[in-house]
């Protein structure tokens, strides 16, 4: 007979689970690594992260080790990791405040988008649109760029750390957008639209 306890911690030990977890525990040592000046470091362990948060979905689909809090953990560890990346980079200094509000304004939009759609609708599922994985693809490039930019002041890094932070502004916008009118229309098709 199986034992309900040890089924649930095999949720966790799947590959991809692990990868996201180990994720989440970089998070402390990158943000003390940036905070004690240590930026290359820092950018070493965002790298590893994120070969982190690029093995896991590939593990996932050819182990066939998909599971409902992988699906829940996976953006849950980004958000994690980017918004308190651009905070302690804000803190720094080295990120835009427009840039920071933007991101975390529309990332607060989201959820309480999200959570207005499960109280009246009590739909849970919200899921990324491409718009939503280039704007997390530009905050990456932005993160990186910025801690990039302490190591080496090299002409094309200057240039990538600019089209990082205008396309995390530009996508940021156009994402929240986009997940707004998503949000609306869902609302109108459940018969919830606000009077």
């Amino acid at each position: 007979m199986d034992n309900p306890v040890s089924e649930r911690l095999n949720r966790y030990r799947t590959a991809p689970n692990v990868l996201t977890l180990s994720r989440i525990c970089l998070a402390p040592f990158l943000v003390a690594a940036i905070l004690a000046g240590h930026y290359a470091l820092g950018f070493g362990l965002f790298a590893t992260a994120g070969l982190t948060d690029a093995l896991d979905g590939l593990l996932a689909r050819v182990l066939k080790q998909r599971s409902v809090l992988g699906e829940y953990l996976d953006p849950v560890a980004d958000k994690l990791l980017l918004s308190t990346l651009f905070l302690v980079l804000l803190h720094k200094g080295l990120m835009p405040t427009t840039v920071t509000v933007l991101v975390f304004g529309r990332d607060v939009g989201i959820l309480v988008v999200a959570a207005i759609l499960y109280a009246a609708a009590g739909r849970r599922e919200f899921n990324p649109s491409l718009l939503g994985k280039a704007n997390t693809l530009a905050q990456v490039s932005a993160v990186a760029a910025v801690l990039l930019h302490q190591l080496t002041t090299a002409q094309w890094v200057v240039a990538f750390r600019m089209v990082a932070l205008d396309a995390t502004i530009g996508l940021t916008v156009a994402s929240g957008l986009h997940y707004a009118w998503l949000a609306a229309r869902r609302m109108g098709a459940n018969g919830h639209v606000a009077k």
